[in-house]
């Protein structure tokens, strides 16, 4: 699907379009994590439109020829690549649409609605959206971005592990929340180009256990339907390619419940001052949860993958 190359020159087109995120220590606790252990955070909820999304969304509409944007631009999102995918419609001046599940957050959607984008619910999870979102292009002849099973948007999401490399040289471990897999796919492709020692961890929602029971079985499965209620994470089914990196790339995956990330969202918000939401939240959910074995000494980095009010509200 990519290649450490294709990375690389996402990297480069999109490097005056988004930010180049901090890292910090996640040290000075009052309540501190099982063993000890003091993560550096990848801060991801601090990048254009709140997420890693914007990455890829940037790379995809600096690759698209002008004449294919004519008709503005369609997605179906959970709300981070959503928001990453309206922003390209403002930076392009074209009409932007975007489909979402049910039980997208409404912080999300009015987000959505501040960029300049048409909002459109449809079902209860993001499949039904997607579908939606599909036959929208059909009839308008819009442009397309999908989250995850696109080559230039999943290269996008890689240059979070290009930077986490450059920041952190010695990390170990890299924790990655899934949803449909492009940014586990994007980092641990990246990473284990140039650094094949380290180890990638994901983290899904317990309700959306899409890649690992795929592993589990040893080929792309459709689990049916993801029960979470984190629309980020949220993805029964994902593309092929997708699977075969996550089979070739990644160490382990680990499932972590919504109330978990809730919780972890909260001590985000106490301990960090981070507005992290659930699928942000993942990563320190699984260190809470003793879900990561880690070893004395392990340098970890976790990966706050999108920002929200799900502290203060969930």
């Amino acid at each position: 699907m990519i290649a450490l190359d294709d990375i690389r020159a996402a990297r480069d087109r999109i490097a005056d379009g988004i930010r180049r995120t901090p890292v910090i220590r996640a040290d000075q606790l009052k309540t501190a994590l099982p063993g000890g252990v003091e993560p550096m955070l990848k801060l991801e909820l601090l990048q254009v439109t709140g997420s890693f999304k914007a990455r890829g969304a940037t790379n995809r509409l600096r690759t698209t020829p002008r004449e294919q944007l004519a008709g503005g631009i369609v997605a179906a999102s959970g709300g981070n690549h959503g928001l990453a995918t309206a922003r390209a419609g403002h930076l392009a001046g074209v009409k932007t649409t975007i489909f979402l599940p049910e039980n997208a957050t409404p912080a999300k959607i009015a987000k959505l609605r501040e960029w300049g984008a048409d909002t459109v619910i449809v079902g209860t999870a993001w499949q039904e959206a997607n579908e939606a979102a599909l036959a929208f292009c059909e009839r308008t002849g819009a442009a397309y971005f999908h989250p995850f099973a696109d080559p230039l948007v999943v290269a996008g999401q890689g240059t979070v592990g290009l930077e986490i490399l450059e920041q952190i040289a010695d990390v170990d471990t890299v924790l990655v929340a899934i949803g449909g897999g492009g940014l586990i796919s994007g980092v641990s492709t990246a990473i284990k180009s140039i650094a094949p020692h380290v180890r990638i961890i994901g983290i899904a929602a317990a309700g959306s256990p899409t890649l690992l029971r795929s592993l589990e079985a040893g080929r792309n499965i459709d689990i049916g339907r993801a029960t979470t209620s984190v629309a980020t994470m949220s993805c029964s089914h994902t593309d092929p390619r997708i699977f075969d990196i996550v089979r070739k790339n990644v160490d382990g995956i680990v499932l972590v419940e919504d109330a978990e990330m809730a919780a972890a969202a909260k001590w985000l918000w106490f301990e960090m001052g981070l507005a992290a939401d659930l699928s942000g939240a993942a990563a320190i959910a699984a260190l809470q949860q003793g879900r990561v074995a880690v070893k004395p000494g392990e340098k970890i980095c976790a990966i706050v993958c999108g920002a929200g009010p799900d502290a203060l509200t969930s």
